[in-house]
């Protein structure tokens, strides 16, 4: 008798378009060691077959480095915002779950829009304004190394959007930015040339959906897959606008 090979049973929810309603659809794989859950999509995709035989199209889904590195494969797999690349089979309860980030606006099927982030970053001036080469004397700006501990674990961050699916501050009816791009702001005010706009990032951030709009409900460090104390640092930020808004009381 020929021996039955073990299956993964996934259910997933599917919608064919932005406006589309949602409907879930049921699938299987044949299990082998240190399957993830983008390698099983990928024998999806190449048979697209429900788990009653029915022909059904390719599920739609992001990826790109498979290494935990660049946040595309980000999805809600059993309930927790993730990354796929990095979900393992083995460490799953079946039926696996897979469902769409719906804190973002869905394209089609697993696969989100995550602009809004980026959008976000340009708010908070996100990047080095200033920048190129400096003589070498004891004014020219250096990095701290007390600091530079905590920018390379900000800059770990990789904009997958685990933290904004889990924050309930981030929704539709609010205009909150979210953790990410708030705590992106710190690693460049942390920067010794972008330390100069510091002024400037901090003011936007005391602007509406800025620091003000953040609950401090901790979900968002539980849910990164970088570890990245969010919280930490955005409490480092409220402090700094505290500051800022003397200052500019003082100023007037």
């Amino acid at each position: 008798m020929a021996e039955t090979k073990k299956k993964v049973h996934f259910i997933i929810e599917r919608q064919d378009g932005p406006t589309s309603q949602p409907y879930t659809e049921e699938f299987e794989v044949d299990y082998r060691p240190a399957l993830n859950v983008v390698a099983a999509l990928m024998e999806i995709q190449k048979n697209p077959v429900t788990k009653d035989g029915k022909k059904t199209t390719a599920v739609v889904w992001e990826c790109n480095c498979l290494e935990k590195v660049c946040g595309a494969c980000m999805m809600v797999i059993n309930g927790k915002a993730q990354q796929a690349c990095a979900a393992l089979i083995d460490h799953l309860e079946q039926p696996i779950r897979l469902a769409p980030a719906r804190t973002f606006p869905v394209i089609r099927d697993l696969m989100i829009d995550r602009s809004v982030m980026f959008e976000s970053l340009k708010k908070v001036q996100a990047w080095v304004k200033v920048d190129g080469s400096w003589q070498i004397h004891n004014d020219a700006p250096r990095q701290n190394p007390k600091t530079a501990d905590t920018a390379y674990e900000i800059s770990r961050c990789m904009t997958c959007g685990c933290c904004m699916h889990a924050c309930p501050n981030v929704n539709s009816g609010s205009d909150f930015i979210g953790p990410a791009p708030m705590v992106q702001a710190h690693l460049f005010n942390l920067h010794p040339t972008g330390e100069y706009n510091k002024e400037d990032r901090i003011n936007a951030l005391m602007q509406k959906g800025g620091i003000s709009s953040c609950g401090n409900s901790q979900n968002c460090v539980q849910a990164c897959p970088k570890d990245i104390k969010l919280t930490e640092y955005i409490a480092k930020l409220n402090r700094d606008a505290n500051k800022q808004a003397l200052l500019n009381m003082l100023n007037k």
